[in-house]
């Protein structure tokens, strides 16, 4: 079932957090941080949404970190009712899909609490002091095929931020797949 965020929650710190990435790495915040800012994705490997998005994904963190802005996927998803979101899984997901940025497991979804993620793809653009400026979606193509003429949408919010110029007004939701909770 499609999820869609109702609010961003932006102006606020940045939440931080020390997890594994799938390359055997520890990484906080302060790692994926970079001069001009960091981008905070929440996916998943079962996720159609996330699936038809990833080469678009791989793309835009290229674009990114050109300019300065580092870039980070997470999965919080419970791997107990949704074995494809394992973290051995996630190895498999992120060599398949061609990942260049860490994509790290939150196995206690205490990382996607704090940050309060609704849906997989849920983006978070963050400014250089670490404050969350951005919270959308990726661009306007959805789980379709995209036409060609797709608005990059984090692109342009996150090379405005790294400018030093405001975020866009205008935040339009991401739209995916619920997070996997874990019973209470």
């Amino acid at each position: 079932m499609a999820m869609t965020i109702e609010r961003p929650r932006l102006g606020i710190v940045a939440p931080g957090f020390d997890l594994p990435g799938v390359d055997g790495q520890t990484y906080a915040l302060s790692d994926i941080m970079a001069e001009k800012g960091a981008v905070v994705v929440f996916i998943c490997n079962h996720c159609p949404y996330v699936k038809a998005i990833t080469e678009r994904l791989v793309a835009a963190a290229v674009t990114l970190r050109q300019e300065g802005v580092g870039f980070a996927a997470i999965c919080a998803n419970d791997a107990t009712s949704h074995p494809e979101d394992s973290f051995e899984n996630m190895k498999l997901f992120a060599m398949k899909r061609g990942f260049t940025f860490p994509y790290l497991h939150d196995e206690s979804q205490a990382v996607a609490r704090a940050y309060e993620a609704v849906c997989t793809p849920d983006f978070y653009g963050i400014d250089g002091e670490g404050v969350i400026r951005y919270r959308g979606r990726l661009d306007s193509g959805r789980i379709d095929p995209h036409p060609g003429d797709v608005r990059p949408e984090l692109i342009n919010a996150m090379l405005a931020i790294a400018r030093g110029r405001p975020a866009p007004q205008r935040q339009l939701p991401s739209v995916g797949c619920s997070i996997k909770w874990k019973a209470a």
